[in-house]
């Protein structure tokens, strides 16, 4: 039974290591998102090429993914230490349309890809429709 005295001293220590960890992550992707804007910015004075909008679609949606990574994080620390399971299914959302967009190899890879962003979205409305139930 004394290993059960210090449990809560240790779920404590781990727990704060934890919190203390996403938010240095949190910090590391301000910096990220703030690197983000300025190849925004940069892009959209650059001259109009294919390979320049090209870059600027790559950075609209890198530039959400990190947006929602931080609040992601905001939400961990706003639920009490739970990550909800409908941000990250937008954030697998968002993450397989960057793939379409950036890496479109072929049909049957869009395909495929598409099909798991409506799984996602499934499962997001499932979520959803959960969340206004309860």
């Amino acid at each position: 039974m004394s290993g059960f005295k210090y449990s809560n001293y240790i779920s404590r220590f781990l727990q704060w290591i934890s919190s203390a960890g996403l938010f240095f992550l949190a910090v590391i992707l301000i910096v990220f998102l703030g690197k983000e804007i300025f190849i925004l910015v940069s892009l959209l004075f650059s001259k109009t090429s294919l390979l320049a909008t090209h870059s600027f679609l790559e950075s609209i949606i890198t530039y959400f993914l990190y947006f929602e990574f931080i609040a992601l994080i905001i939400m961990y620390f706003k639920s009490r230490y739970e990550f909800p399971l409908k941000y990250f299914l937008h954030v697998g959302i968002t993450a397989l349309i960057r793939l379409i967009i950036i890496e479109h190899k072929g049909s049957v890879e869009v395909l495929a890809y598409s099909g798991s962003i409506l799984l996602l979205v499934i499962a997001l409305h499932i979520t959803s429709k959960k969340d206004v139930e309860h």
